[in-house]
């Protein structure tokens, strides 16, 4: 089979990283100037479409050839670019990033080059940005470049041909990278689930038009009047400004402050003796910063002009476990909603009745915010089916450590909040239910099912919410104690997981673990063989002392808090989190390569949880859909799946 490197450069409009990548392709603004391409790694030649050349005919028939393997960097952009003019089959083609991601890379270009460590000379060239604001979006009218908008090949023919060269050097950086991660290929499994994940972006989901419209006129309403109500009290021109706000608090309260985060903010709330003035700045403040609207906003710039959303999750975005992560609107992090009467909600909001909102539901952004999940809809004449696993890291985690009690609880009633409380203190679990004194035991249990499956103590307890659930904090490293000793299997698992990792990666052993958990390296990976087959990937490891002074397993990856490519320690509880949420993202994989198999229309997902569109005569129901997404596969025998939904014509939270 042939291989076809390709790059792209373009222009649209449209702001890619606002809009995405769909809605910048269907702009009627829409081109491609340049098309750069190398068989079989090859010397770089690049079609300079801007200026009238033509794609060779051989290219052309080998867009769609099935021998001819096609390998672009960020392959969605490529192919749903080149499907503007051209026919274009997924099946056939490789993405650079996804490979990148899967290896535990990162997934932009020039700092992958950076990673592997690859010549200076083949890395992307550093004026690409400047070269890509030059020619790539629109420009400002001026006196000096005769007011047009947009600057064409002909404006600079000196910046046009580095432009030229810097498309080549992606081709050749790419091709470069490629020849690195093929020394791990993506397994075939992995290569089908991303072409299923193309599909079900371009898919997209509808938006309730009327209602996310509705909401941005009340929120700007809404937003008039709490600023109007700031600068009535305060007299400031922007009682938005953290600057001016302190200085008045400041002036005002005597209250020198650092900042005016949501912490301090709280705080300050919860002081029943605080001036009342500055209690009401603080809750206006409060209420112009919640993020509903940002996300009604991100709705209504990438809606595509068929009033669908397409491009919401990236393949692979989790490059430690291989979790989808969100983009555009950010689905993975959408407001819970608990209003009763959402059909009335929502009415409101489309007929813009701010008073009657504020009458029934009092704060309307909150309001708002609440809905957020509800502009999610169908496409007329069709429904949704939502279904989610139940608890699924808690099943695999049991599943994992084969901690027997936890798994015949999940093969029962499932009640594991009940049933961890009842081991932890002994307490027989029917006396645990509402009316009886034994029921405040329930919390303690929940919360440490939530907070300690990882390795976690006190620490994460708080972080979970235990004070705020009127815990007190000598009690917590007693109930880590009760949790750990009835869990004792689980604990085993941590620990051993860490003497895996730490042997493989300072001796080269292979470590076998139960369930098909295989920990194994090389020369640049530690590798954890997850029961599918799929590895996970820790690139560099060495053996280093930790903050704690102990021998810890460290790699190269981005640091979640700082965003930098560093080393990065770990430890046996946080590798076993990476393993049971992989492992629970292989199962959603299953899970919707079963639906589609079985002929449902997915419209995207959010963490275990798959939303589905069917026709409402179609018979299609929502108990077929869970029986398909918990078939288990031949790997996970003995794994007590379950899973639960709900049917509606708009998506929320049931």
């Amino acid at each position: 089979m042939r291989t076809l490197h390709i790059d792209l450069e373009t222009y649209s409009d449209i702001d890619i990283t606002k809009a995405g990548l769909y809605k910048y392709v269907q702009s009627p603004a829409f081109g491609i100037m340049l098309f750069a391409y190398s068989y079989d790694y090859e010397p770089v030649r690049i079609i300079d479409l801007a200026a009238g050349e033509q794609v060779p005919a051989q290219v052309v028939a080998d867009l769609n050839n099935p021998n001819v393997k096609r390998v672009a960097h960020n392959a969605a952009f490529e192919i749903n670019c080149l499907r503007k003019n051209f026919v274009i089959q997924v099946e056939q083609w490789h993405c650079t990033m996804v490979h990148a991601y899967y290896c535990g890379l990162p997934g932009q270009l020039g700092q992958l080059g950076k990673a592997l460590g690859i010549p200076e000379s083949k890395q992307k060239m550093a004026v690409g940005k400047q070269l890509i604001r030059y020619f790539c979006v629109p420009c400002t009218p001026t006196r000096s470049n005769y007011g047009r908008t947009r600057n064409m090949y002909y404006h600079d023919k000196q910046k046009w041909e580095l432009f030229k060269s810097y498309c080549i050097r992606d081709v050749e950086t790419e091709m470069e990278i490629h020849k690195i991660l093929e020394r791990h290929p993506l397994p075939a499994k992995e290569h089908f689930n991303w072409v299923l994940d193309q599909y079900i972006n371009l898919n997209g989901v509808a938006v309730d038009q009327e209602l996310v419209r509705g909401a941005l006129d009340i929120s700007a309403q809404i937003r008039d009047e709490l600023s109007g109500r700031a600068k009535e009290i305060t007299g400031l021109d922007n009682p938005n400004s953290v600057g001016q706000l302190k200085q008045w608090i400041k002036d005002n309260a005597g209250l020198e402050l650092d900042n005016l985060r949501k912490q301090t903010v709280a705080e300050i709330l919860a002081d029943k003796t605080g001036d009342k003035l500055l209690k009401e700045v603080l809750k206006i403040r409060r209420e112009l910063g919640k993020t509903s609207v940002k996300k009604y906003e991100a709705m209504d710039t990438c809606m595509c002009s068929d009033g669908r959303i397409r491009g919401l999750l990236q393949f692979y975005g989790a490059n430690r476990t291989g979790r989808w992560a969100g983009r555009l609107v950010q689905v993975q992090n959408l407001p819970r909603n608990y209003i009763g009467t959402l059909d009335t909600a929502r009415e409101l909001v489309k007929k813009r009745q701010t008073d009657a909102l504020r009458a029934i539901y009092g704060n309307v952004p909150d309001t708002l915010s609440q809905l957020i999940r509800t502009a999610f809809v169908p496409r007329k004449g069709n429904k949704f089916l939502v279904a989610d696993f139940s608890a699924i890291e808690a099943r695999v985690l049991s599943w994992l450590a084969n901690e027997q009690w936890r798994l015949d609880v999940f093969r029962t009633h499932g009640k594991i909040y009940e049933a961890s409380a009842s081991a932890m203190f002994g307490v027989d679990m029917d006396l645990i239910r509402k009316g009886r004194p034994e029921y405040e035991l329930r919390g303690k249990g929940k919360i440490a099912e939530l907070a300690l499956g990882y390795q976690g103590a006190a620490g994460s307890l708080i972080s979970m919410g235990a004070l705020a659930m009127g815990l007190d904090e000598s009690e917590l490293p007693d109930i880590v104690r009760r949790w750990r000793g009835s869990n004792q299997r689980i604990v085993a698992f941590w620990r051993a997981v860490e003497r895996y990792a730490v042997e493989a990666v300072q001796y080269g052993t292979v470590g076998y673990m139960p369930r098909g958990v295989i920990f194994s390296r090389d020369e640049d990976y530690l590798m954890i063989t997850l029961p599918s087959g799929r590895q996970l990937y820790y690139y560099k490891p060495e053996i280093r002392l930790n903050d704690r002074g102990r021998d810890a397993v460290h790699f190269r990856g981005v640091n979640q808090k700082t965003k930098k490519w560093e080393a990065i320690s770990t430890y046996g509880g946080k590798l076993t989190e990476n393993i049971v949420q992989a492992v629970a993202r292989d199962l959603l994989a299953e899970a919707m390569s079963g639906l589609c198999r079985a002929g449902f229309v997915i419209d995207f997902h959010i963490h275990d949880e798959v939303i589905m569109e069917v026709p409402e005569d179609s018979g299609r129901t929502l108990e077929e859909a869970i029986r398909v997404m918990c078939a288990l596969p031949g790997w996970a025998e003995g794994l007590p799946l379950n899973a639960d939904g709900f049917e509606s014509y708009y998506y929320k939270k049931d």
